[in-house]
């Protein structure tokens, strides 16, 4: 079955604002008059594209900056926004996640929003608006947004975090992870959201994937935190844990990204099976196992321990 592609890292001249389409209006007395949306023609990233972006501006003025799209500012909200358009040229149906980067004229980075698309179906489109939110203090004016990541995993393998209970009972994903010197942990999540015990004995199995989401090889999957490092919160023997409804699990994911000879590897997604036979989940952590050569995954333990 073939396989989309999926891409990293937009070029930095990516998402330029283009002119707007219309005109501004001069202040009336009563505040700012929003103009037009400004219209983006950049090309799509991994089927991700942004079709207008919306900046704020107190009081527009003719000598505001083409393209900018000028609204009025809700107290507290930067009034930022983009609106997108996800478009499925694959074969399944897939799930997205995206992050957009807020930036200045530069190309500094004041601020980012993820935004996860689920279910779109072979040849369709989803739209969405991505909102910036609240601007930190002192930050530099945001000008431009770009799509700065792209996952993609097969719909029915999809984390879930919220939501619907999925069928078979249980909802699994990944954190965002933390970092040591050199060392990162991943946590894998497991909440048993059904109506029936669920029984996790031993280690996750995992099959590690490159952006195709083929098999990477080369890869050691050693068992236990302390296969990489003492101390990780993951160095517990195996052990047999019954979950019952609404009770979770957790593991982890124990890696160090020294990169010494040879050709560091990254791990885009894994596919995660949370006891033999189960349902496959695929997670994004990002692996970035530089040259070691080695991935270590902790035993399955009551979370909160």
């Amino acid at each position: 079955m073939r396989r989309p592609r999926r891409r990293l890292l937009v070029p930095a001249a990516a998402l330029l604002l283009a002119t707007a389409c219309g005109t501004e209006h001069p202040d009336t007395g009563g505040g700012a008059v929003p103009a037009p949306r400004a219209t983006v023609t950049d090309p799509p990233v991994d089927g991700v594209r942004i079709t207008s972006v919306t900046i704020p501006s107190a009081s527009p003025t003719p000598s505001a900056s083409p393209g900018l799209v000028h609204a009025d500012r809700l107290p507290g909200d930067s009034g930022i926004s983009a609106a997108y358009q996800v478009s499925n040229d694959g074969d399944e149906t897939m799930t997205y996640t995206v992050r957009f980067d807020f930036t200045t004229d530069t190309g500094a980075v004041m601020g980012n929003k993820q935004v996860t698309v689920p279910g779109v179906r072979p040849g369709h489109s989803t739209a969405g608006t991505v909102e910036l939110g609240v601007l930190a203090p002192g930050a530099s004016p945001v000008t431009r947004v770009k799509v700065a990541e792209v996952t993609k995993v097969p719909a029915d393998e999809a984390p879930s975090e919220t939501g619907a209970c999925p069928a078979s009972g249980v909802r699994l994903w990944a954190d965002d992870g933390d970092a040591a010197t050199g060392l990162r942990v991943v946590g894998l999540h497991l909440e048993n959201c059904g109506k029936r015990d669920y029984t996790l004995d031993g280690f996750p199995e995992l099959s590690l994937l490159d952006d195709d989401r083929e098999p990477v090889g080369g890869i050691r999957i050693l068992h236990g935190g302390d296969a990489i490092a003492m101390g990780t919160g993951f160095d517990e023997p195996p052990a047999h844990v019954t979950l019952k409804p609404g009770e979770a699990a957790l593991s982890g994911l124990i890696w160090r990204n020294t990169t010494l000879a040879g050709t560091a590897v990254n791990v885009p997604y894994v596919r995660v099976l949370a006891r033999p036979g189960a349902a496959p989940v695929t997670v994004t952590p990002g692996l970035d196992l530089g040259t070691t050569g080695k991935l270590g995954v902790g035993a399955w333990k009551r979370a909160g321990r």
